[in-house]
């Protein structure tokens, strides 16, 4: 199941008016959640496989859709890439398996959290909350950073590593923007999920290490790199800082 919020750019915190459309084939699923969400004054529109959610999330204009994985017509990860196409919303992946696949899955897609089935509905309603305020909240104008051959600008969220454009997923643009910020100092991953994913997450640290790994396959060749610094965390560096360490 992911969890879909419509970006909102700088608008106000969340209100009780927004509408949240669960989609789910356990009707037992969408009936727990449309109580305790409804109890917090959302108002919930619901779904029962994939195809009718795009076809409800069209109609609508839900400000977030709560989205199975695991469902008939359509699975949730594909509803995700089919409304990627149209919108960069952020995501959160409630999967019905205890490993690690979909959880990584989901963060392919951009996901920016996830929960694990069997779920407590006051935390998918925390959550919710949590991702609201983070997505709607004002943001006010940053100037350009650069690192090395590496320009972000944060305002166009554009990256160019030697003057081309480099496509990076929400997250990984928002890691990239932490570490040129705080450039040559060591972030450890509590305090890099405190920056990127905001107070309110619930997932562990390891979220950081896939994310890092992406975005340095994509600074691949770059002046800058994202450094290990084994037992404490990450930081960005020059080539020329990197080299000059190795014995």
């Amino acid at each position: 199941m992911c969890v879909i919020v419509k970006a909102k750019g700088g608008g106000p915190p969340p209100t009780m008016a927004n509408t949240i459309l669960v989609v789910d084939d356990e009707k037992n699923i969408v009936q727990l959640a449309r109580l305790y969400l409804g109890n917090e004054g959302f108002r919930v529109e619901e779904a029962h496989d994939g195809k009718q959610a795009l076809e409800k999330a069209r109609a609508v204009n839900p400000d977030l859709i709560v989205l199975d994985i695991m469902m008939p017509e359509m699975d949730g990860l594909t509803v995700c890439k089919e409304l990627r196409k149209t919108s960069n919303v952020p995501v959160i992946v409630l999967t019905a398996r205890g490993d690690d696949i979909d959880k990584i899955v989901g963060l392919e897609v951009g996901a920016d959290d996830y929960i694990t089935k069997p779920f407590n509905p006051r935390e998918l309603v925390a959550r919710v909350k949590a991702v609201l305020r983070r997505s709607q909240g004002s943001v006010a104008p940053e100037a350009t950073l650069e690192v090395g051959d590496v320009r972000l600008d944060p305002s166009r969220r554009e990256v160019t590593v030697s003057g081309k454009p480099v496509a990076l997923r929400a997250k990984e643009f928002d890691l990239l923007a932490a570490f040129m910020r705080y450039q040559g100092l060591v972030l450890d991953r509590e305090r890099l999920l405190s920056l990127v994913w905001g107070q309110d997450f619930y997932g562990d640290t390891r979220t950081i290490d896939v994310h890092v790994a992406w975005l340095r396959e994509k600074l691949s060749g770059a002046k800058a790199r994202v450094q290990t610094v084994w037992g404490v965390g990450y930081k960005l560096v020059l080539d020329e800082e990197t080299a000059a360490k190795k014995p």
